[in-house]
């Protein structure tokens, strides 16, 4: 069988959509499946990768987003959709993409949205409407969504709440993490200071600020503390300018993955402060890493962090720095092993096991199995 998967937000540095997609791709390849990723990009191509194939079609980039490219010319992804008759459709962005619910009906083809973000959220931080008139725009949003695709996919209870707030049932598929890559094995030694991490895109929605308000709280109260921002994205300058004279390091964005399961094996805390933030798969590999996070409340990262694992407490500065420095009171080995234990509840082998039952394929069929049909 061949799953087309259809997706924005994926570039060089991107974070979480990319990882999924590769490891979805991976878990398809294993079980015998065919798996096509169309995303946008500077130019036009055509790859044949480890984890499957990736088309990539020329797109515009999206002012203000940091470098995203979108995919802008639905009539040539269509175009590019018949040609390739995908058996199963998958679309990663449900706010630009959902015109292809509409396409893989007409094909006959079964499709499946998965959703990666909260409307409601996204139309908070980037629009005047509102908590009230955000909830109400998403809702209509996601109703017409709903119409569209066969199934909608979410990843925590989370991000399923605006679906069942207007009566949309959705399957529940909790992404997942590379616990061979990501490993307590990985921590280098401190030097006695508190080192706190965030690994997250620097734009509005995340909420990076807080992590640097949070540590100015713990300098204020005689903790010491140090903060090492791991990213990119458009609020990077501002956050340079607002952690002037706190110990703040700001790497960029760490393309070489080894490298950000060092620094995240090597934090005390992972700050994942982003209040509507759907899933965090950052956080997740810092579990794996053996370290603790802390969370805003109102996200679904709360969900991830339960058994001590980590904290989670209201995103504002004064209950950030109070939830870590409850966390640092644990005994390190007693943190660190609880972390650990709670991101083996998530292989992505059950992810990508999930996701094929949810499409009625197996794990039998090979790649010699499915008759030629196009390129």
């Amino acid at each position: 069988m061949r799953v087309v998967h259809v997706a924005n937000a994926y570039t060089p540095n991107s974070g979480g959509i990319r990882t999924t997609v590769h490891a979805l791709g991976q878990g398809y390849r294993a079980a015998g499946h065919d798996f096509v990723l169309v995303v946008p990009g500077q130019r036009t191509c055509d790859e044949d990768l480890p984890w499957g194939r990736r088309i990539t079609l020329a797109g515009p980039t999206v002012p203000g987003s940091g470098g995203y490219r979108v995919l802008a010319d639905m009539r040539k992804v269509r175009t590019l959709l018949d040609v390739l008759e995908p058996d199963r459709l998958e679309i990663s962005d449900r706010l630009t993409l959902r015109g292809l619910g509409l396409w893989a009906s007409a094909a006959g083809v079964s499709s499946t949205v998965i959703a990666h973000e909260r409307v409601d959220g996204v139309l908070r931080a980037f629009s005047p409407l509102g908590a009230r008139g955000a909830q109400l725009a998403a809702d209509r949003h996601n109703a017409v969504t709903a119409q569209r695709f066969d199934r909608v996919v979410t990843t925590t209870r989370f991000a399923a709440q605006e679906f069942a707030r207007i009566g949309v049932p959705t399957d529940h598929v909790p992404l997942g993490v590379d616990l061979e890559r990501f490993r307590p094995v990985n921590r280098s030694p401190t030097d006695g200071v508190a080192l706190l991490v965030l690994c997250s895109r620097l734009s509005r929605e995340k909420r990076p600020d807080l992590a640097v308000e949070t540590l100015r709280v713990l300098q204020l109260a005689g903790c010491p503390a140090r903060l090492v921002v791991a990213g990119s994205g458009p609020m990077a300058a501002s956050l340079r300018r607002r952690s002037r004279g706190l110990p703040v390091e700001m790497v960029g964005h760490l393309a070489d993955r080894s490298s950000v399961a060092g620094l995240l094996a090597s934090a005390d805390v992972v700050m994942a402060p982003g209040p509507v933030e759907t899933f965090g798969l950052a956080a997740l590999e810092a579990l794996a890493c053996g370290t603790p996070v802390v969370a805003a409340s109102t996200s679904a990262v709360a969900e991830l962090v339960g058994g001590g694992a980590g904290r989670s407490a209201s995103p504002e500065p004064l209950a950030l720095a109070a939830a870590v420095a409850s966390l640092l009171a644990v005994p390190e080995v007693e943190r660190r092993q609880a972390a650990r234990t709670r991101a083996e509840s998530f292989p992505w082998s059950r992810t990508t096991e999930t996701m094929l039952a949810l499409h009625g394929l197996s794990a039998l069929e090979s790649f010699s199995a499915r008759p030629e049909r196009g390129p």
